[in-house]
Parts: structure tokens; C-alpha cells; sequence
């Protein structure tokens, strides 16, 4: 119990320290974006600017390592999910020692033809690495491709949950999501520390509250 005690200490505080990371490299950015869902989004986090800046990355990338060390069991290998998950997962498995493995976006038409590059043995068990989770659909696929090849997928990690119905598709399919922030924790820690402006935060928090009301009526 004091090790589960201590690590929700540490998660809250890392949770913090990544906040102030990603808006320091305007990885937070408020609008009207369309995201790969089709869905419209008040608000847009792109992780994909965090290995521009390697101080950054470097303290992104230990922060997934202690998320995996204290939350997710045995694995064998690590799964980069394209394309934002690839660098993190490179990185991760590098940290780790742990063979990295990634799944491509599309089956290439030559060669070998594989959908998932790298070395995946029958029974592996394969531990997800994304940026972030909206709807699922990403890693669900990238589970797909890799249990079609023998692999076994139980678990996947990311920095952030956009709230958007990932949890419980990714449950119905056997496949435990692990996660440093809601998105909605993120605003609130930005909003408290006085970071971002309030109208943005309102509109933010009311679009992932509606978000949630609709992934619970569906």
C-alpha cells in the first residue's frame, strides 16, 4: 500500500512537471482543429514538436519510463504506434532495454510485406506506445496488426487520455490503457497555476464534459 501511496505522490507530480513542459514548447494550442477522428476540437496537443527540443523530450520520455515501471507487468517488446508514438516508443525502449518493434500506417506493397517492422516473435507480449488517446482507433488497429502476427497485446501507454472513449474501447478489447493525465486534469492544473485564460479553459472543459456525455449515451 505505501508503494501505491508513493507513486500516486510521484504520478501528481510528474503530472504537473509534464503540464508546464508542453506548454513551454507550445505543444497546447487553442482554436478549432480537426482531429484524425474527424471530430472538432476546441483545443489541439501536439506532441510532435516535443523532440525538437531534446531537454524536453529527455525529461517526456523518463517521465513514460517510470509510468511503465510502476504501472504495466512483463512485456517483451515495445510497439511504436505512427507516427507521433514512434520517436517516444524509440526513445522509451532505448531507456528500457526492451526491443522496439513499430507498426506501419499502411501494409507495404513489397518486400515482405509486413504491417508490423521489426523482430516479433509468437507469444511476445507487446506493450503499446502512443502520444496520446482519443478514440482508440489507433491502438486498436496497431493491437490488431501485431496480434494477427502472434504477438499478444494487453497493455498500451500514453502521456495523455483526451477523455473521447479510448478507456472503454480499448477495454472491450482486452487492452489496459495506462495514462499520466486526463486532458481535463491537464487544463485544470494549467487553469489553477494561471498559465492559460480562462475562456479557453471553460471552452475546453465543456467540450471533453460533452465528449464524455456522449461516449456514455452511445
Amino acid at each position: 500500500m505505501d508503494g501505491v501511496w508513493s507513486w500516486r505522490l510521484e504520478k501528481t507530480h510528474l503530472a504537473e512537471q509534464a503540464c508546464e513542459l508542453l506548454l513551454h514548447v507550445s505543444a497546447l494550442k487553442f482554436g478549432s482543429f480537426k482531429l484524425t477522428s474527424g471530430k472538432l476540437s476546441p483545443f489541439y496537443i501536439d506532441l510532435r514538436v516535443v523532440p525538437s527540443y531534446p531537454e524536453v523530450f529527455e525529461k517526456i520520455t523518463d517521465i513514460y519510463v517510470r509510468l511503465i515501471r510502476n504501472e504495466v507487468e512483463a512485456f517483451d517488446r515495445i510497439a511504436g504506434v505512427p507516427t507521433a508514438g514512434l520517436p517516444i516508443a524509440t526513445l522509451v525502449s532505448y531507456k528500457l532495454k526492451v526491443p522496439l518493434i513499430y507498426v506501419r500506417k499502411s501494409t507495404k506493397g513489397y518486400g515482405t510485406q509486413r504491417a508490423v517492422e521489426g523482430i516479433l516473435n509468437n507469444g511476445d507480449r507487446v506493450l503499446l506506445v502512443d502520444d496520446l488517446a482519443t478514440t482508440g482507433l489507433s491502438l486498436l488497429g496497431a493491437a490488431q496488426a501485431i496480434r494477427s502476427q502472434g504477438g499478444k497485446v494487453e497493455h498500451a501507454v500514453v502521456l495523455i487520455d483526451r477523455e473521447q472513449g479510448c478507456v472503454n474501447t480499448l477495454s472491450d478489447n482486452g487492452i489496459s490503457l495506462h495514462f499520466l493525465i486526463s486532458a481535463s486534469q491537464l487544463f485544470e492544473t494549467l487553469h489553477r497555476k494561471g498559465l492559460i485564460a480562462h475562456p479557453d479553459y471553460q471552452r475546453s472543459i465543456d467540450y471533453l464534459r460533452s465528449e464524455r456525455l456522449g461516449n456514455h449515451n452511445a
